[in-house]
């Protein structure tokens, strides 16, 4: 499939069975959600800066830690390295699970915290995002950064959170609007130690109560199945992922097609989820270039810097 060209045109990597073209594939988007019916699926990707060639800002200062350097400094804090010298790059789920046995689980949280939480603000494209018309959004990141971008347009969100310690299922509001939207948090929430979903062992629970269709709110499998999904800040190389999503679809005879912003796609994953099996279309661009094309396509003005 074809790959960004790193300048600013746009190029979509849609699998040739699929069908389509470029103005085709993001006017599908901008319509699905100007008519308030498609679902957002927030990654800690969305955090990632802008490229030098773009004309928004956002610090390094402001962001929180993206995966690979949470666990740089979670393994620095539990001495994963000393132990486990041949795991380079170390995995998060690993060597959370390290700190989580030297520090405890309230170490582990506290720390995270710390990490994400210290100075971060939210960028210009998680506010441009929180602007638009998501009545249900659902992210795997444990921060707050989300519901502020919604507080400061001026939303009033309903939020729901995932409890591994919890064994009834979450909250769920049935009736979300893009006034005010249903925000379910299924990996957890960094102000509820308990939820955090982050070692290993926390991603076997999980999928074991997903299994048992206890983890997520009714209303968010419902939508799931009948609304298209927008996967930002996301790839679908991840494993975890794609478990998740295959978990969430496995009932699901005739889902509407997925749309995944990946910078560039993995060849083989864009072949069976793209080509074979038509679940997902890939927009192969930065994100930055992506979100203010589709703020401006549904609000009719541009985003500004």
């Amino acid at each position: 499939p074809p790959a960004s060209d790193g300048g600013s045109s746009m190029v979509i990597a849609t699998p040739p069975l699929h069908g389509g073209d470029t103005e085709l594939t993001l006017s599908d988007v901008a319509k699905a959600v100007t008519a308030g019916r498609c679902l957002l699926f927030l990654g800690a990707g969305v955090h990632a800066g802008p490229s030098a060639d773009k004309p928004f800002s956002y610090p390094t200062a402001s962001r929180p830690p993206l995966g690979g350097e949470l666990a740089q400094r979670l393994a620095d804090g539990c001495d994963f390295r000393r132990e486990f010298p041949h795991e380079t790059p170390p995995s998060l789920q690993r060597v959370a699970l390290c700190y989580e046995m030297k520090h405890g689980r309230d170490g582990l949280v506290r720390c995270l915290d710390e990490e994400i939480l210290r100075a971060a603000t939210p960028s210009p494209l998680l506010r441009a995002l929180a602007q638009l018309p998501f009545p249900l959004v659902v992210t795997t990141n444990y921060d707050r950064l989300f519901e502020k971008a919604l507080q400061a347009a001026g939303k009033d969100p309903d939020v729901s959170v995932y409890d591994k310690s919890d064994e009834t299922p979450p909250t769920d509001y049935p009736d979300p609007t893009a006034a005010r939207p249903f925000l379910f948090k299924i990996h957890g929430d960094i102000r509820q130690p308990g939820s955090i979903v982050i070692t290993d062992e926390d991603y076997i629970h999980f999928i074991l109560r997903m299994g048992k269709e206890r983890a997520v709110p009714k209303t968010v499998l419902y939508r799931f199945s009948t609304w298209p999904t927008l996967f930002i800040g996301y790839s679908l190389l991840d494993f975890n992922l794609r478990v998740l999503f295959r978990t969430l679809r496995f009932s699901v005879d005739l889902a509407p097609t997925s749309y995944s912003i990946d910078h560039r796609p993995d060849p083989l994953i864009v072949s069976v989820w793209g080509e074979r099996d038509r679940l997902v279309r890939f927009i192969a661009q930065d994100v930055w270039a992506i979100v203010p094309e589709l703020y401006q396509r549904v609000t009719g003005k541009p985003l500004e810097p």
